[in-house]
């Protein structure tokens, strides 16, 4: 998505560590009018999969999963990565490491709320190097639902998560995929 590619460009700021700061219109300031227009891209792209259901995890993908849930007009369940009293007892559970938050998590949902019959798209804003999203396709399998594919903002192909899983058979569709940034020579995207 070239007008997500130049939003980059535009506001983002690579910080040391590979990381790339979106902030100020993607995941703590919400753009509402352009996550709005990628849900809308990112529903035309999985049109035709007869999605029943949005998977992400808290905290900063949840925005653009809503809005890619509300656009396809099915309901949207985010994971929690902590065990909350109010979860239940019935629960699937995954590990996962967390680039982000340089931390290792348990995603969790009830049971109740991912089912066999459900057909999911997982939304995130950020793919790295995969953990977070092997995490949520092991939510899925847990429950014997259908991964329909994964829906991303932002890639940074160069860390290798996204090309490790695609060859793995997992269907993503990235907006932006980035090969190499860094705050002298800044960012080059993929063709």
């Amino acid at each position: 998505m070239k007008k997500l590619e130049e939003k980059i460009v535009r506001e983002g700021v690579v910080l040391p560590g590979d990381v790339l700061k979106v902030g100020s219109f993607l995941n703590q300031r919400i753009d509402t009018a352009f996550t709005l227009e990628m849900a809308d891209e990112i529903a035309s792209v999985y049109k035709a999969e007869k999605i029943t259901l949005v998977l992400t995890v808290e905290a900063s993908g949840i925005a653009l999963a809503f809005a890619v849930a509300a656009r396809m007009g099915v309901p949207l369940l985010f994971a929690k990565k902590s065990l909350a009293s109010n979860l239940g007892a019935d629960l699937l559970t995954a590990r996962f490491h967390s680039y982000t938050h340089q931390n290792d998590c348990t995603a969790a949902v009830d049971s109740n709320y991912l089912s066999p019959c459900d057909r999911v798209l997982i939304v995130d804003d950020f793919l790295a190097r995969g953990e977070t999203l092997c995490g949520m396709i092991e939510l899925i399998k847990q429950a014997g639902a259908t991964l329909c594919g994964c829906a991303i903002a932002i890639e940074k192909g160069f860390q290798g998560g996204g090309d490790a899983l695609r060859a793995g058979g997992v269907r993503i569709e990235s907006l932006a995929v980035i090969d190499s940034m860094s705050s002298d020579r800044g960012i080059v995207f993929r063709e």
